[in-house]
């Protein structure tokens, strides 16, 4: 089931909602909690029934483990715990590329069913990973198996992340304030929802035809030209972005009209004046798992320089191939790597040579980095878009002028210019939780650097005609666009 779908928005919805209050505001707050579980298993399982087991037996798995560390912190149950969460992934998501690899290399041809990737796997496995890791350095404990379960489990966060910590979380399930019905919940959380649904079904599904074939002429060896292969990476880019934020989007949403705060995936990463600075605001909650469970676990930043520019590419390898079983994310990730050791090493230059702060000072240097970390960021997305390095060599060829500087004999300007409208959007407007800035969308694990007055005009206030008409008119257009186009997956299903 999916968020942009009739089925869920109409139904499953208002069902799930309606009985979770009924039982709630009756003071059935246990039978309430667990009616949410149900519901969350019935969406997970709608993909398919049969990997019901899968999410249950990990959960079972975890829990018992958490609890033994949580009792006594024993590093061979953590191991235990972390090689098993890993083989799980190791196996249902890797097992094929590895097989396929290992044929290529020795020219044996070892047969290997096509495994199915379950969905959510990889982000209930890291969330799990996270539990029993702070369980072992005694950060966090949990006792009740029903909360655990919601914590797994709760459907608005459980199939694209984010990526929650279990300390964020049960706080909020154990509170008999989350089973009073506000209004005000709902109606943030319905507004919210209403950005992501749009930013979905809307802009990212109304990219998608023209990435598509871009990218599928690129490997099938179509000619293409070189306004053609930016404009498909442009595209793509927009596309990835307003696809997933509307999901994180959607996420928060959700879980807000149940009274219930989750963190957020992405502030504005294409107003980031560094990849250092991308990173802290593209995909958040994988970023901080990286950074908390690999990145300072190998050493970090304290171990000297040649160490820590190590662990970043180590980091950010194993990031890109945490998204997919291909090289396509495997280079990816080591591209971002050499991107943020370049970056680290033109700080130390700056700092031990010219005497400078890390950060630039000047409108001058803040427009200039934005410039180059976004089109460093666009280049990197034609590889982890493409489905063969061959793919995304032949789109460099012609994104690089390789194969001369030749324009499409017919050029769609509303296509172009739609590009240059979103790079403006992405640029310049405020991003949702900016634009709900005053009733604190979520979990605050972002920093809002402008002042609130300089963003009044596009602060969310119910009593504006003006945006309470944007709001309906997004509404509207989305459910119409989910009626004329063909309803999609979200990209990230796929990782």
């Amino acid at each position: 089931m999916l968020f942009n779908s009739y089925q869920f928005i109409f139904i499953f919805l208002p069902v799930t909602l309606l009985f979770f209050r009924l039982l709630g505001n009756r003071g059935h707050h246990q039978i309430a909690l667990s009616w949410i579980v149900v519901a969350s298993l019935f969406f997970y399982g709608w993909w398919n029934p049969k990997y019901l087991w899968l999410i249950l037996g990990s959960t079972l798995f975890n829990y018992g483990l958490g609890v033994s560390l949580s009792e006594r912190q024993q590093k061979s149950v953590l191991i235990i715990g972390v090689a098993g969460n890993l083989g799980l992934l190791g196996y249902f998501k890797y097992a094929n590329f590895f097989v396929d690899n290992i044929n290529l290399l020795i020219g044996h041809d070892i047969i290997l069913d096509k495994i199915i990737l379950p969905l959510a796997i990889s982000f209930f496995t890291f969330q799990q990973i996270a539990y029993l890791v702070d369980a072992y350095r005694g950060e966090t404990r949990e006792y009740n198996f029903l909360h655990y379960c919601l914590f797994v489990t709760f459907f608005p966060q459980l199939i694209a992340g984010p990526i929650v910590h279990h300390r964020e979380m049960l706080s909020q399930f154990a509170q008999d304030a989350l089973h009073k019905q506000k209004a005000r919940n709902l109606a943030i959380g319905l507004v919210i929802f209403i950005i992501g649904l749009f930013k979905k079904v809307v802009i990212a599904d109304g990219l998608a035809t023209h990435v598509a074939l871009i990218f599928e002429a690129a490997e099938k060896g179509y000619a293409f030209t070189f306004l053609e292969a930016w404009g498909g990476a442009f595209a793509y880019t927009f596309q990835l972005y307003f696809d997933f934020s509307g999901y994180s989007d959607m996420a928060i949403g959700l879980a807000r009209m149940f009274g219930i705060a989750l963190p957020a995936n992405f502030f504005s990463p294409y107003k980031a004046n560094s990849i250092i600075d991308f990173w802290r605001r593209w995909h958040l909650t994988l970023s901080r798992f990286f950074r908390d469970y690999l990145y300072i676990p190998l050493g970090g930043s304290r171990k000297g320089t040649i160490r820590n520019l190590l662990n970043l590419m180590i980091a950010m390898t194993l990031g890109g191939l945490w998204h997919g079983a291909s090289w396509t994310f495997v280079v990816w990730g080591g591209l971002h790597g050499f991107y943020l050791v370049t970056n680290h090493g033109w700080h130390e230059i700056k700092l031990k040579v010219l005497g400078k702060k890390e950060t630039s000072t000047t409108i001058l240097g803040r427009a200039l980095g934005r410039v180059i970390t976004f089109i460093a960021v666009v280049l990197a997305w034609v590889v982890f878009r493409a489905e063969s390095m061959n793919g995304a060599r032949r789109m460099f060829q012609e994104m690089l002028g390789v194969n001369g500087f030749t324009l499409p004999a017919m050029i769609d300007y509303q296509f172009y210019s739609l590009l240059v409208f979103l790079l403006l959007v992405v640029w310049h407007l405020p991003n949702t939780l900016e634009f709900m800035y005053k009733y604190k969308p979520g979990i605050e694990n972002y920093k809002i650097e402008s002042e609130p007055s300089n963003y009044n005009v596009f602060r969310f206030d119910p009593s504006s005609f003006v945006h309470v008409f944007f709001i309906i008119l997004i509404a509207l257009l989305s459910i119409l666009a989910m009626q004329t186009n063909e309803t999609t997956e979200f990209l990230y299903y796929n990782f």
